[in-house]
This record gives structure tokens, C-alpha cells and sequence, in this order.
């Protein structure tokens, strides 16, 4: 049975559903909803690879614009709109349970903003199995890096951005599959568990048809301090209190 995760976001209780048997959203979803760029141009946001919709639900803390989210596994799609219906926010967001690729055909290029967090790893010689909720969700399984950045441009209106959360191994291929679909990297940012060990993320945004040049690295992210808590600036991010 699912139960009730409490997550304290910005002032307000978001109350997310999640299966301890499933694969459950972690602080990653959070940072990538907190980094995404947002101003009162962005009315219109498309979220891939949704899990039980925790980038959604977040994005409503820091903006009036009309969320869709994408979730192919239909458990963890249930899972979303039950939480959406538990917060009240059915007028915000919509749920559609379906491969990312191709989706474009079905809602359109009408997005402002494309947020995803999306499988980390390759298939490669991996023996994985394709039916399983887990390595569906951590391995490109349905959707490779290259079909989600193609899919999001397709999504995106001109100037639109596209931010993501990934794993600093895969910088490149990041790089240079977003210039291939006419996305300018701009920003960037190296996540790191703690101070002394190595990277374990990054957050990564880009324009649509873009003016090359001018990435911005941000300053490094810490999230525990050496007493294993969370640093002030993840902190904040949890303690939402709206936009600079």
C-alpha cells in the first residue's frame, strides 16, 4: 500500500504518496525544481519522466503556470494524482500516463519550461529487465538521453528552457546532445554530497535556440555539512520562500 510521505516545502505541507516497494523521488527532484529558472514569463511547464510528481508539486510553490506532467509506469502515475488530489492542485496540474517519446504530438510546443530527471544510467551490457518498475526508472530502458532532449525540444517554444538533473559522468554527451537539438547550455551547477568528496550531480539548464556561448557555472552545492545535516543552502531549498 502506498503511504503518505510529509515533505516541508516553502511554508506550505506538500503531501506527496509514495510505495516503499517502488522506486521513490529523492533530493535530486528537489534541487532540479529549485534550480529550474522561473519568472512571470514562465506560464506553461512541462515536467518528464514525473515518478509520483514531486518537481510538480514543488514547481507550484514558486509559480502560477499550468503544469504537465509525463509518467510512463502507471503505478507511479496513480501515485501522482492521488498526491495532486490530496494538495489540491487538480487545477494546476495534469498527469498523462505515457511514453515521453512522441508526446509532443499529443500536447504540443507550447512550453515555457521542461524540467526532467531523467534514468541516469545506460543499458549497456547490463542484464536488465524491462518490466521492472526500478531499473525502468534509474536505466534508459524506454527513453535514452537523446530521445528526452529531442522531446523536449519539440515541447519547447523558442526560448524556452530545458533544465535538468543528471550525473557529472554524462557532461558531455549532456553538452553536445543539447546543441544537437538546438539547445545552448547557460547554466550550470556541480552538486556535491559534501565538502572533500566528488560531484554526484549536476543541474544543468539551456535555451532554445539560444545565442551560443555565455555558460554560467554557478557555485558549487553543498548538501550535508560534516555533522551529516543539511547545509543552510539546501535548507533554504526546502524552506521555499519565493522567488528572488
Amino acid at each position: 500500500m502506498p503511504i503518505v510521505c510529509n515533505e516541508l516545502l516553502g511554508r506550505e505541507l506538500i503531501k506527496i504518496y509514495q510505495d516503499t516497494d517502488y522506486f521513490n523521488f529523492s533530493i535530486d527532484s528537489v534541487l532540479l525544481a529549485s534550480f529550474a529558472t522561473m519568472s512571470y514569463k514562465t506560464k506553461s511547464i512541462c515536467d518528464l519522466c514525473s515518478g509520483n510528481a514531486p518537481i510538480p508539486l514543488y514547481l507550484t510553490l514558486r509559480s502560477n503556470a499550468k503544469i504537465v506532467g509525463v509518467e510512463v509506469q502507471t503505478h507511479s502515475y496513480d501515485l501522482a494524482v492521488m498526491s495532486i488530489k490530496e494538495n489540491k492542485l487538480e487545477d494546476r496540474i495534469e498527469m498523462i500516463n505515457a511514453n515521453l517519446v512522441g508526446i509532443n504530438q499529443r500536447i504540443g510546443n507550447k512550453f515555457d519550461l521542461v524540467t526532467v530527471n531523467p534514468p541516469f544510467f545506460k543499458i549497456g551490457n547490463h542484464n536488465i529487465n524491462p518490466s521492472d518498475a526500478k531499473a525502468i526508472a534509474r536505466h534508459e530502458v524506454l527513453a535514452s538521453l537523446d530521445d528526452i532532449v529531442k522531446e523536449s525540444a519539440l515541447l519547447l517554444k523558442s526560448k524556452g528552457r530545458l533544465a535538468m538533473v543528471h550525473r557529472p559522468d554524462r557532461l558531455v554527451e549532456i553538452l553536445d546532445t543539447f546543441r544537437k537539438y538546438k539547445i545552448e547550455p547557460k547554466r550550470l551547477q556541480f552538486v556535491y554530497p559534501k565538502m572533500g568528496k566528488e560531484c554526484n550531480h549536476i543541474l544543468i539548464e539551456g535555451i532554445k535556440d539560444g545565442e551560443p556561448g555565455n555558460l554560467r557555472a554557478l557555485e558549487p552545492l553543498y548538501v550535508y555539512n560534516d555533522d551529516n545535516k543539511w547545509t543552510k543552502e539546501v535548507l533554504k531549498i526546502y524552506n521555499y520562500e519565493g522567488v528572488d
